[in-house]
């Protein structure tokens, strides 16, 4: 669900009252779409989340932890220089817009006192972030000159309303509809009665200010799950819309009760007030509606900022998979041509065995195969004597021959390329953060994939492994990339430490840290299912399928040598089948 005009502006006041006079310390911009702004009052410090989104456009109050570029984007600098140290006056939302505006008192480059506007347009896929300066009292309250803009709009963008450094801030052009919170519930049934169209639909079409759901929600609660159509009404629907308008209309006056609906576990809606429309689902209220949007778009927002920051080092890497894939293809090819080897051995024996029956400048002679006793017809090269053609096929035959013992090795080593780079997608697509994808960065440079990539932040430490404490009470360890894999499995781990890999894919390495002792069998349950949600194997949906996992003495894994990052040989082992459970993976998390 898009964010509505009404929980803004709810949310608006939210802000407000808390955040007032309280100043900008530090400006940050996570990704493209997104600012964070650290604020400090005289009581408490808050991180002010603008996110600019498609899909989870939003401003709330955070704690989120974010990874920031290690170079500024160019619209966060223009923020920092126009914004720091900036003094917030107010929160402003006008009716039925979803526009918030943030007022900060700054000062300008001259050393005048200025206030400059962020405008937060949360418009779903026209959602903008735009810098605007009042520069006299001349200007309405919600406009003023552009600084600059999130996302340009340009004349080639939109002919009415241009978002360009040096214009004038206009609002975008709104519709002519009724305000669905603040017309008299009679005046809105006045208008209804007129549309051949369910209630819940009908009131979409006429009113502003709330998305559809609680349209619905109106509805519903006036009709239950019967569907209405707004011309048909009696009298007594009549009456029961005028109360479910007024329930509704009173729950945003009195500031609404911030709720989400969760439907399996997963967020599905969100609104001002309990969505009774759902039935068997799960409402959940908050004490503000920053937690509740925090707890609607955070994982959803998570794995796309994650997206973004990966995309291009994802499409590298499958490039260079598809490519090592291609390549064991084309050596299969080649090696399966060699195989007509022996054909060209008893073309030159044949030849050599009769050369005196071969006419010179011939361009094929017929022959007795004497393997078989059978007519045989060889082709000959005019340019050659018989004796020169029965030498052609014989060094034809050794460069297939030692083709074919090449392409042995050659195909071992592009199906171990493939294997490795395979591994190298699993770990791009559950990377949890910049720092780990770096780490994967460092580790394609190591072995060739990347010539110009250099690390920014020198400083940057390792990631740890994932760690877990076993039911048992013992230590497991998960490595995050082939790096950690390599680190864990032949440094980090001993002899009598037992190791866990899911069989023939891509996956983490585990190693459950004895210190001499026995593992249970619940710990090594424990350990595979780890294995096995740490895999590329694993899908959330995969329901209750077994996974086959690998598991050993550390002591039995070696890595052969020029072997790539994470890629092991081990033997003796055994294998147990195991299905991933995800709540176990939480309940383990040290």
């Amino acid at each position: 669900m898009a964010l509505d005009a009404a929980t803004l502006a709810l949310t608006a006041k939210e802000l407000e009252s808390q955040l007032v006079d309280a100043r900008i310390d530090k400006i940050f911009e996570p990704t493209r779409d997104e600012i964070v702004l650290n604020l400090r009052s005289r009581t408490a410090a808050y991180k002010l989340l603008l996110s600019a989104r498609s899909g989870s456009a939003r401003a709330c109050l955070t704690q989120e932890v974010f990874e920031n570029p290690a170079v500024p984007p160019s619209f966060c600098m223009l923020l920092r220089k126009h914004y720091t140290g900036g003094r917030l006056l107010a929160v402003r939302t006008i009716e039925e817009e979803r526009i918030m505006f943030f007022d900060f008192q700054c000062t300008s480059e001259m050393g005048d006192t200025v206030v400059n506007t962020i405008a937060a347009e949360l418009m779903g896929r026209y959602s903008n972030l735009v810098l605007v300066q009042k520069e006299n009292q001349a200007f309405p309250e919600q406009e003023g000159k552009i600084i600059d803009a999130l996302k340009r709009v340009d004349f080639e963008d939109s002919e009415i309303r241009q978002l360009l450094p040096g214009l004038r801030y206009t609002l975008p052009p709104k519709p002519e509809r009724t305000s669905f919170l603040n017309t008299n519930p009679m005046g809105l049934l006045a208008a209804l009665v007129q549309k051949d169209l369910p209630v819940g639909s009908a009131l979409g079409k006429l009113t502003g200010g709330v998305g559809p759901v609680v349209c619905r929600e109106a509805a519903y609660r006036a009709f239950g799950a019967e569907e209405v159509v707004a011309d048909s009404m009696t009298e007594a629907q009549k009456k029961s819309l005028l109360e479910a308008l007024e329930q509704v209309q009173e729950a945003y006056r009195s500031g609404g009760v911030p709720t989400m609906v969760l439907v399996q576990g997963q967020p599905v809606e969100f609104s001002f007030l309990p969505l009774t429309q759902y039935e068997g689902a799960e409402l959940v209220s908050y004490p503000t509606y920053s937690e509740l949007l925090e707890g609607y778009y955070a994982k959803k927002d998570q794995v796309e900022r994650l997206k973004q920051k990966s995309k291009e080092l994802a499409k590298t890497v499958k490039n260079l998979h598809e490519r090592a894939v291609r390549k064991a293809a084309a050596r299969r090819e080649e090696q399966a041509e060699s195989a007509s080897s022996e054909q060209l051995r008893i073309y030159g024996e044949i030849l050599s065995a009769n050369l005196w029956g071969v006419e010179r400048g011939a361009k094929e002679v017929t022959l007795t195969n004497y393997y078989t006793g059978e007519p045989v017809t060889i082709p000959l090269d005019v340019r050659l004597s018989p004796s020169a053609n029965a030498q052609k096929y014989f060094k034809e035959y050794k460069k297939k021959q030692t083709a074919a013992r090449l392409l042995t090795k050659l195909i071992e080593e592009s199906d171990a390329e493939a294997a490795y780079l395979e591994t190298v997608c699993y770990e791009v697509e559950t990377a949890t953060g910049e720092a780990a994808l770096n780490e994967i960065r460092m580790e394609l440079k190591s072995q060739g994939y990347l010539k110009y990539f250099k690390l920014k932040d020198k400083k940057q430490k390792p990631a740890d492994f994932l760690r877990y404490r076993s039911s048992d009470g013992f230590e497991i360890l998960v490595g995050r990339n082939n790096a950690q894999n390599d680190r864990l499995t032949l440094k980090t781990a001993r002899g009598k430490d037992l190791w866990f890999h899911v069989q023939k894919a891509p996956g983490s390495h585990v190693v459950v840290l004895s210190y001499g002792e026995d593992i249970p069998n619940k710990t090594k349950e424990e350990a595979a299912s780890l294995a096995a949600l740490h895999s590329s194997v694993y899908s959330a949906d995969m329901g209750a399928v077994k996974v086959a996992v690998d598991y050993t003495f550390v002591k039995h894994v070696w890595k052969a040598n020029g072997a790539k990052p994470g890629m092991v040989l081990y033997d003796p082992y055994e294998t147990a089948y195991v299905t991933p459970d995800a709540a176990l993976e939480k309940a383990l998390r040290k």
